[in-house]
């Protein structure tokens, strides 16, 4: 029975997928809908952002198992507030990465927890993690772009919204 089974299902997918089938065919799903430039420029922007989050990531993950600054940071050498927050950052940071680079809304609430962490370690604490003034800059702009894009977004909606009940019966 395998082998003819085999034989019957590869005879029908080959019928199935035979160009002449395919071109009289209808297609069953919805036409996906063309994204604005707005959402395209969105995601261009999330996934940059989930890069320099992958980076983030891997630099801390390496002073944490030694490989950078000669090893002098390894977890074990770390003081306890350097080791709560270097392992946090080391796992919110990649994972932040990937929910960015899918574009889920996880994605930015993780990015912010990780860069408000950043933030509170060099501004509000500089004596214990260093001072460092580049890193909350660029946070900072980086939520203020999110924050541009999220509105321009949440106003294109509400155009088509109401296009749709003007032109409405």
């Amino acid at each position: 029975m395998g082998l003819t089974a085999h034989c019957c299902h590869a005879a029908c997918w080959r019928l199935a997928t035979s160009p002449d089938m395919i071109e009289g065919m209808e297609s069953d799903s919805p036409t996906v809908p063309k994204r604005t430039l707005t959402e395209i420029l969105f995601v261009v922007f999330l996934r940059i952002i989930a890069v320099a989050c992958l980076w983030f990531g891997i630099q801390y993950w390496a002073m944490l198992v030694g490989y950078s600054l000669h090893g002098m940071a390894r977890f074990d050498l770390l003081a306890p507030p350097w080791k709560v927050a270097a392992a946090s950052l080391a796992v919110l940071f990649p994972v932040a990465s990937l929910g960015l680079w899918l574009t889920v809304s996880w994605g930015a609430v993780l990015w912010t927890i990780a860069a408000f962490s950043q933030v509170l370690m060099y501004l509000v604490w500089p004596e214990i993690f260093g001072r460092n003034t580049l890193v909350p800059i660029l946070h900072g702009l980086v939520a203020a772009i999110y924050g541009v894009f999220r509105l321009s977004l949440w106003l294109e909606e509400r155009r088509k919204a109401e296009r749709v009940r003007i032109d409405s019966p």
